[in-house]
């Protein structure tokens, strides 16, 4: 069985139980059928270490982006187009819009995203597109730039938002939240959506799907959340896998299949 993580933080991890060893976390995951991981930047001053990590495995890509959150620096759709000039770099984000965390005026968050929208556009590089508690303006500025693509990643929302990604094609990507017992709207958008726009992912090291709920999560670890869904579809887990990895591929073009 192969599967992708299509969304995580590897040089975020708690190495802890691997003696501080990258390496062992990473093989921990290709053991349990982990091909690919997206290691996806949050921070433009962090943008060198993400590529480093992903250039030193044949099997990790790269995005480069500045998180909706991270308010002490900037960046400009220019710059995002040159840094995606690597070949390791396979998608623009994460960006969009949070409303949890950010609060007050926000247009500059949403110049912010704009300016990822462009870079996505110009370079052919998917959007990786987090909202939380901002669905409506996530959608209204998605669709302002018709023709972007991408994917909704930790989708936290309800049918309605998910369906109006769906018909803008943006796939819908999945974390160990599914799995939560308070995740009811999410489970429903995981059973009712087509499965050729699912994608999978952990977000590593947030968000650990039970059995591993309060614990740092990590890649292995999304083979539980893989195996929940697989249930809540009533599909094989082999189907899910085979389907969600091809989903990666077909988006992130990228990406080395190796």
């Amino acid at each position: 069985m192969f599967l992708v993580d299509s969304h995580c933080h590897l040089d975020m991890l708690d190495l802890t139980p691997y003696a501080g060893d990258l390496d062992q976390a990473v093989q921990s995951a290709r053991a349990l059928g982990v091909g690919h991981i997206l290691n996806v930047c949050v921070s433009m001053k962090d943008f060198p270490q993400v590529l480093a990590t992903a250039k030193k495995y044949p099997f990790v890509s790269a995005s480069v982006g500045l998180h909706p959150n991270e308010q002490d620096e900037e960046t400009s759709a220019e710059e995002l187009i040159a840094l995606a000039e690597d070949e390791k770099v396979v998608a623009i984000g994460e960006t969009g819009l949070d409303y949890y965390r950010s609060s007050g005026e926000l247009e500059w968050q949403k110049q912010r995203f704009r300016e990822h929208i462009a870079a996505s556009k110009k370079t052919d590089c998917p959007l990786i597109v987090h909202s939380r508690q901002a669905p409506a303006d996530t959608i209204r500025l998605l669709k302002e730039d018709a023709g972007v693509a991408g994917v909704l990643h930790c989708f936290t929302e309800d049918w309605d938002m998910a369906s109006q990604a769906l018909d803008l094609g943006f796939y819908i990507s999945f974390s160990g939240i599914v799995t939560f017992r308070n995740a009811a709207s999410i489970q429903e958008v995981a059973k009712r959506m087509p499965l050729e726009r699912m994608l999978l992912e952990t977000d590593s090291p947030y968000l650990a799907p039970i059995p591993n709920r309060g614990k740092p999560n990590e890649p292995a670890f999304i083979v539980h959340t893989a195996q929940y869904i697989a249930d809540l579809r009533g599909v094989a887990s082999e189907q899910l896998a085979e389907t969600t990895t091809a989903n990666f591929f077909s988006l992130f073009k990228r990406a080395k299949h190796v």
